[in-house]
């Protein structure tokens, strides 16, 4: 039932101000619903997806909250890179990036967090 419906991203978000220069400047996306006045902001992702934010004061998880799938992993950091956006680095256990860029089993990734610390993900597959 679930299955063939669409899904998106919600995230908590503190200082929204900060979410609307974030996610139409330097990620690219368009505004397409909310205001700060509102409490919350919607953007548009490919193929019909969306990712949402609100103004929450909860804590934020150190887990990747929304992932974006691209077809030239190195092609889009070069262009977040020239926005200022900075690339997480992790040494973990399965995953460890090189220069923002982690390989596993065949596919790629990399990791950024939005200016109210949620974590969001890019990946290549194979």
């Amino acid at each position: 039932m679930l299955s063939k419906s669409h899904v998106s991203a919600t995230l908590p978000y503190r200082g929204l101000k900060t979410a609307l220069s974030f996610y139409t400047k330097k990620l690219g996306l368009k505004r397409v619903a909310g205001s700060v006045k509102e409490g919350f902001l919607e953007f548009r992702a490919g193929k019909g997806t969306t990712i949402s934010v609100f103004e929450s004061g909860s804590k934020k998880s150190e887990d990747t909250a929304a992932t974006f799938e691209v077809t030239n992993l190195a092609r889009e950091m070069a262009a977040l890179r020239k926005k200022g956006v900075k690339f997480e680095e992790y040494d973990l256990p399965g995953i460890k990036t090189v220069d923002g860029v982690a390989t596993m089993d065949g596919h790629r990734g990399a990791w950024i967090k939005d200016p109210g610390g949620n974590v969001l993900g890019l990946h290549q597959a194979g």
